[in-house]
C-alpha cells in the first residue's frame, strides 16, 4: 500500500511544486513506482512535467465524482521517467470549491479516487494548491504524511502555525493515520542571515520534524519547469538536483511523527 503525502503549505512561493516534481522525479530514479497527483487549478506541476492541459483527455477534475477504477486509470499519464506517473490538473478544477461546499462527506473525495489504485504504487504524492480551502482538506484526508516546504524568509514561519493547527484537527477528527513527515527548508542561502535564523528557529521550535536535507537556491531549479522537465532529467549533476535525490533517500528511511 502506497505511501501518500500531502505536499502543502497554504503560502506561496515557497517551493511546493518544485518539491512535488523533483521527490518525485528522485523517487522514480531509485526505482520506487510513484504516482503525482496534481492537485493545484494552476497546474503547474502538469506543465512543469512537460503536459500541455490543453491536450488533456482526463484530469483529476474529470474523475473528481465519478472514481471508478477505470475512469482514475485513464486519467493516469506515463511520464518520460520509468517509474513516475502523474494524473494531471487544468484550471476545471477550480470549481471544486464551489460545487463540494454543499455535499455531504465533501472532505473525502479525493480519498476515494485514490482508494482505487494504492496498491499499484510505493509513493502517491499529492501537490496541493496555496490555500487551504476543500481541495487542500481533500487531500489531507486522503494522506498518510505531510510534508511541509518552508521558504527560509521571516513570513514564512507565521504561515507554518495555520498549517500545523489545519493538520491537527484533520488528524483529530478526519483521518487518524495522517502524520507530519518533515518540514523541508527551501530556497536557502547559508550566506543570508535570515535563512539561518529561519533554519534555527525550526530547528528550536520543532526539532523532531526538521529534514536533514536542505533545498539551496539554485538557479537550475529555476529553468527546469521551463523545460517540463524535473531537475533530475534537467541536470542531474546540479546541486538542486544533488538535494532532491538526498531527499528522497531521506524520506523513504523516514519514520512519520505526530
Amino acid at each position: 500500500m502506497a505511501r501518500i503525502i500531502c505536499v502543502a503549505n497554504q503560502k506561496g512561493g515557497v517551493g511546493k511544486t518544485t518539491t512535488a516534481i523533483n521527490l518525485s522525479a528522485a523517487l522514480a530514479v531509485m526505482e520506487r513506482k510513484t504516482l503525482l497527483v496534481d492537485c493545484d487549478p494552476q497546474a503547474n506541476t502538469t506543465s512543469g512535467l512537460g503536459v500541455d492541459a490543453a491536450d488533456l483527455k482526463a484530469d483529476l477534475y474529470s474523475i473528481f465524482y465519478t472514481p471508478e477504477r477505470e475512469a482514475v486509470h485513464r486519467a493516469i499519464l506515463e511520464t518520460r521517467a520509468q517509474f513516475l506517473h502523474l494524473i494531471p490538473s487544468s484550471i476545471s478544477l477550480v470549481g471544486v470549491e464551489v460545487e463540494l461546499a454543499a455535499e455531504i462527506a465533501r472532505e473525502q473525495y479525493l480519498k476515494n479516487i485514490l482508494a482505487q489504485i494504492k496498491d499499484e504504487y510505493e509513493f502517491i504524492l499529492l501537490d496541493c494548491p496555496p490555500s487551504l480551502g476543500l481541495i487542500t482538506l481533500n487531500a489531507l484526508c486522503a494522506g498518510t504524511e505531510i510534508l511541509i516546504p518552508l521558504q527560509c524568509e521571516f513570513f514564512a514561519l507565521e504561515g507554518i502555525a495555520k498549517l500545523i493547527g489545519t493538520y491537527q484537527k484533520v488528524k483529530k477528527l478526519l483521518n487518524p493515520e495522517l502524520s507530519i513527515l518533515g518540514v523541508l527548508l527551501t530556497m536557502f542561502d547559508g550566506r543570508n542571515r535570515i535563512a539561518n535564523d529561519v533554519k534555527e528557529e525550526v530547528r528550536r521550535s520543532m526539532p523532531d520534524h526538521l529534514l536533514k536535507t536542505i533545498i539551496p537556491r539554485n538557479v537550475r531549479l529555476s529553468e527546469a519547469p521551463s523545460y517540463g522537465k524535473s531537475i533530475i532529467r534537467y541536470d542531474i549533476k546540479s546541486k538542486g538536483a544533488q538535494a532532491y535525490l538526498n531527499l528522497a533517500q531521506e524520506v523513504v528511511e523516514r519514520t512519520p511523527r505526530d
